[in-house]
């Protein structure tokens, strides 16, 4: 369990076949320096599991259907990362509830900078758009952030976007403020609309008489 409050960035510092996944290398001393094989680490808001580590890295296997739902398909060596380390217990809620566990990708559409903040508008798949709330939460490349402005919900599936106001804290601590239009990202929704959205379903179907 996470908090979307990002400890360091890292750097993917090794990228090495693993069956049909990778194994990560993530130079992350701040994260490295007491990490234990087995713990859990979200990189860029993926929960990966340490295999191993050094002083300044950890390494983390990836399997592929990761790799093909989230953003961390496209991480080259070098590439920057998002780090947070699992919240232990009795620690303060700093963000909100973040499981590391990916929802989709959306694309950076406009970075819109000022003078004390920036803003991003993200594109949004259609299947997570009933899912983000004006003055939400949701978790950009592990990043908890509160959702600023939301598309219609009347639309095209392809239109559907959220925006976030980035403070100067979150564009210097994390990736956030290095991204350019274009960019891919890793989205987490808000666990609770997503138990809501189930539970609606079901009664849907147990009122229409279908369960």
């Amino acid at each position: 369990m996470f908090t979307g409050i990002i400890e360091e960035i890292g750097e993917i510092a090794g990228i090495a076949a693993s069956g049909d996944g990778w194994r990560l290398t993530v130079h992350a001393p701040r994260a490295a320096a007491d990490a234990v094989h087995g713990e859990s680490i979200a990189v860029s808001g993926v929960c990966l599991t340490v295999v191993g580590s050094t002083e300044t890295t950890f390494d983390a296997d990836v399997m592929k259907q990761t790799l093909d739902v989230s953003a961390l398909g496209a991480v080259e060596v070098g590439s920057r990362v998002n780090i947070e380390k699992a919240m232990p217990v009795g620690a303060r809620l700093g963000g909100h509830i973040v499981q590391g566990h990916v929802d989709g990708v959306g694309t950076v559409l406009e970075v819109r900078p000022g003078e004390q903040w920036s803003v991003l508008r993200i594109s949004l798949p259609a299947d997570l758009a009933p899912l983000v709330v004006d003055k939400g939460s949701i978790s950009v490349a592990g990043t908890s952030l509160t959702v600023s402005a939301v598309s219609p919900a009347i639309g095209t599936p392809d239109e559907h976007w959220f925006e976030v106001s980035l403070i100067p804290e979150t564009l210097e601590a994390t990736i956030l403020g290095a991204l350019e239009p274009g960019d891919v990202v890793n989205l987490e929704t808000d666990i609770l609309a997503r138990h809501v959205e189930r539970l609606l379903a079901f009664r849907s179907l147990t009122e229409g008489g279908s369960l």
